[in-house]
């Protein structure tokens, strides 16, 4: 596959495949005998909502958080802000700065996408009443790493994360050693998306989250706790240190330069 298709085609083949088999395997956890009833909220679950949690989505046992007006500014604000960065400010680096207008297309990427078009099917399907909460929830302002993690940014891949990988491991190896190998199955996974298709720096992502297993496990530790890790302004701090500051070693030059350019080439924002 590698060998015909542009390297960034075979990024989004690659997490359409990972992407669809993990709505399948939550689906398929659903009873039967309650998917055959909800068939309309099934299919949508499957093709309409970037979420992981069936439940929610297709039974609807929690209570549903109608949407305000403001959530809606908000989201569209945040979405038109992707578009800005995309096709405006990228084209405005490139082509003097390429590896800077990359990443300026990565984040606007992530806002158009996660950041915004995700919040708004969140806000119409709360809207017509469907348990469809936002996969991201206000990350910057997380004061700890496993609350950036487990609660703020994509909460879809943390539902898979906890379901699948870490609640079996804590069973064998207990919680503080299923937390990290979680971790690096997480970077195993994003391997798959960007060394694959870049075709080089082959385990900086799975370094990056084995650092970011070592920083929730610090948190926790007596000295951790002692220098206020983990909440107030110095959780904060070195939430954004950690989770920020190495952020090229998930990103890395090969993957901008070879992935994420190509791409906004072809979409016509550069």
């Amino acid at each position: 596959m590698a060998s015909f298709l542009p390297a960034w085609l075979l990024m989004w083949v690659m997490a359409f495949a990972l992407y669809g088999g993990c709505k399948w395997l939550t689906y398929r956890q659903l009873p039967t005998s309650i998917t055959a009833r909800a068939r309309f909220r099934s299919l949508a679950y499957l093709l309409a909502w970037p979420g992981m949690d069936a439940a929610a989505f297709v039974i609807g046992s929690n209570p549903v958080v109608r949407p305000s007006g403001r959530e809606w500014v908000a989201a569209a604000a945040k979405t038109t802000f992707g578009i800005v960065l995309v096709w405006n400010l990228a084209k405005a680096v490139w082509p003097t700065h390429p590896l800077i207008t990359g990443w300026i297309g990565m984040v606007g990427a992530t806002f158009i996408l996660h950041f915004g078009s995700f919040h708004l099917l969140s806000l119409c399907w709360r809207r017509a009443g469907v348990d469809a909460m936002p996969v991201m929830r206000n990350p910057i302002g997380s004061t700890s790493i496993s609350e950036f993690w487990g609660r703020r940014w994509n909460t879809a891949f943390h539902e898979l994360a906890s379901r699948f990988t870490f609640k079996p491991l804590r069973r064998l190896t207990g919680a503080p050693a299923a937390s990290l190998l979680t971790f690096v199955v997480s970077g195993l996974i994003h391997e798959l998306v960007i060394t694959v298709p870049a075709r080089g720096a082959y385990g900086l992502p799975t370094g990056y989250f084995v650092l970011q297993g070592l920083g929730v496990a610090s948190e926790r530790t007596r000295w951790g706790r002692r220098l206020g890790l983990g909440q107030g302004w110095r959780g904060w701090a070195f939430t954004v240190l950690v989770v920020a500051g190495p952020a090229f070693l998930l990103f890395p030059p090969p993957f901008v330069h070879r992935v994420i350019l190509p791409m906004l080439g072809v979409i016509g924002a550069v």
